[in-house]
C-alpha cells in the first residue's frame, strides 16, 4: 500500500509540473500573439499634426458666463496653469465653452484638460473637460479592493479575471477587429479564452471549472445564435445602429466589418450573466455530490435543474434590465414626444435593445439545462474513477 502511495504521488508531482509547463507555454505564445496583433500602422482619419492633450489647472476666471438662474451662456475666458506638455509652468488664456459634450464649468483650483494647438510660436488653447483619469483610477482601485476584502483568496482570483478579460478585449479584440478579423468570431475568441482563465483563477484545475467553461461557452454561442435568428426574422442588422455613418468610414479606410459589431458585443456583454450561472449551477452540483455520493445521474441532473431554475430568472433580468437600463435616455424621448406604439415596437433602436436583452437571456436560461448536463456525465464519470481507484489501494 505505501508503495502505490508513493507511485500516486510521483504520478501527481509530474502532472502538476507537466500542468504548469503548459500553462506557461500558453502564456507566451498569448504574450507573442497579443504583440504581434497590435504592431499595426493606424490609417489617419483625422489630422492631429500639433494637437495635443494636455493637463492645467484653472489658477484665475477672466470672463464668466454663469447666469442668474445658474445656468451658463457662451464661452469662459480663464487663465490655466499648465502642467504637462512643452509649454509646462507657463500660464495661458484659455476658453472653456458651456457644451454638455465639451468645455467645463471652470472654477479656481479645478483640475482640467486642454485641447491645445501648436504651430510655431502661435497656440490655441481651449478647456476640452474636467480631468478625471485620477478619479476613474481611484474608483477602479477602491472596487478592486472591496471585491479583494469581501471576496478574501477568490476576491483575487475574480479580480485578476475582470482585469484580464478588460485587457484582451483592449488589447486583443479591438485589434483582431481593426486587422478586418470578423467582429463576430473575434467575440468567440476572446470570450473563449477570458472564460478559461477566469474559471481557472476562481477554480482552479478542476472538474467544476471544465463544467463551467463548457456551460458558459454553450451559453454564448446560444446567445449569438438567437441574435442572428432574430436578425434574419425582423431585419435588423449591425448596419441600424445609430452610429452606422461613422463606422461606414471605417469600413471604406480600413476595412472593417462593421456589420458584426452589434452582435460581437452581444457577445461580450452576455459573457459575464452566462458566466455566473454556469460556475454557480456547476459548483452547487459539485457540493450536493459530495454530500450524497450516492446519488445517480438522473439524480444529480434533477437537483441541478432546480437550481438553476432557482438563478435564470434573476440572471435573465439581470441582463435584460442592464440594457434596459442603457436605453432609459431613449425610452424617455420616445414618452416625452408621445410616439404611437407602431412607430416605437418598428424602430430600429428598441429592436436592438430587444434583440439585446432576449437573446442574452436565451444564452442564460438554455446553459442551465447545458451546464447540468455536462457536469452530470463529468461529475459521476469521475467519481466512479474516484472509488476505484479506493479498491485498488484498499
Amino acid at each position: 500500500m505505501k508503495e502505490v502511495l508513493q507511485k500516486n504521488s510521483g504520478q501527481f508531482t509530474k502532472r502538476k509540473a507537466a500542468r504548469w509547463l503548459m500553462i506557461l507555454l500558453a502564456a507566451v505564445v498569448f504574450v507573442i500573439f497579443t504583440v504581434k496583433i497590435n504592431q499595426t500602422d493606424k490609417v489617419e482619419l483625422v489630422s492631429r499634426e500639433g494637437q495635443t492633450f494636455e493637463k492645467a489647472t484653472v489658477v484665475e476666471i477672466l470672463q464668466d458666463n454663469l447666469q442668474a438662474d445658474g445656468t451658463r451662456v457662451g464661452e469662459q475666458r480663464v487663465l490655466v496653469e499648465m502642467t504637462t506638455g512643452e509649454h509646462k509652468g507657463e500660464t495661458l488664456e484659455v476658453t472653456s465653452s458651456s457644451g454638455y459634450l465639451f468645455g467645463a464649468g471652470c472654477t479656481v483650483g479645478m483640475d482640467v484638460v486642454i485641447m491645445q494647438s501648436v504651430a510655431g510660436d502661435s497656440v490655441v488653447a481651449s478647456v476640452y473637460s474636467q480631468d478625471r483619469e485620477w478619479v476613474v483610477y481611484i474608483f477602479a482601485a477602491l472596487y478592486i479592493l472591496a471585491l479583494c476584502l469581501v471576496g478574501g483568496k477568490q476576491g483575487i482570483k475574480g479580480s485578476m479575471g475582470l482585469l484580464f478579460t478588460f485587457f484582451c478585449v483592449i488589447f486583443v479584440y479591438i485589434p483582431l477587429v481593426y486587422r478586418g478579423i470578423s467582429p463576430f468570431w473575434a467575440a468567440v475568441f476572446v470570450c473563449m479564452i477570458t472564460t478559461v482563465v477566469t474559471m481557472y483563477f476562481i477554480g482552479g484545475a478542476s472538474k467544476k471549472t471544465v463544467v463551467a467553461i463548457g456551460g458558459t461557452m454553450a451559453g454564448v454561442l446560444i446567445a449569438g445564435i438567437a441574435a442572428q435568428l432574430f436578425s434574419l426574422a425582423s431585419g435588423i442588422t449591425g448596419y441600424n445602429v445609430s452610429d452606422i455613418e461613422t463606422l461606414m468610414t471605417l469600413w471604406n479606410t480600413n476595412g472593417i466589418q462593421v456589420g458584426g459589431l452589434l452582435f460581437s458585443g452581444l457577445l461580450i456583454s452576455s459573457m459575464g450573466a452566462v458566466m455566473d450561472v454556469a460556475m454557480s449551477v456547476g459548483s452547487s452540483m459539485w457540493e450536493i455530490l459530495n454530500q450524497k455520493p450516492e446519488m445517480t445521474k438522473r439524480e444529480l441532473w434533477k437537483a441541478g435543474i432546480q437550481v438553476g431554475r432557482d438563478m435564470m430568472g434573476t440572471d435573465s433580468n439581470t441582463l435584460i434590465l442592464a440594457f434596459a437600463g442603457s436605453s432609459v435616455s431613449m425610452l424617455i424621448l420616445d414618452y416625452a414626444y408621445d410616439l404611437p406604439y407602431r412607430q416605437i415596437i418598428n424602430s430600429n433602436n428598441i429592436g436592438i435593445a430587444i434583440m439585446q436583452g432576449l437573446s442574452g437571456s436565451f444564452g442564460i436560461v438554455l446553459s442551465v439545462p447545458l451546464t447540468v448536463l455536462i457536469a452530470s456525465f463529468l461529475y459521476k464519470w469521475d467519481w466512479k474513477k474516484k472509488k476505484e481507484k479506493e479498491k485498488v489501494i484498499v
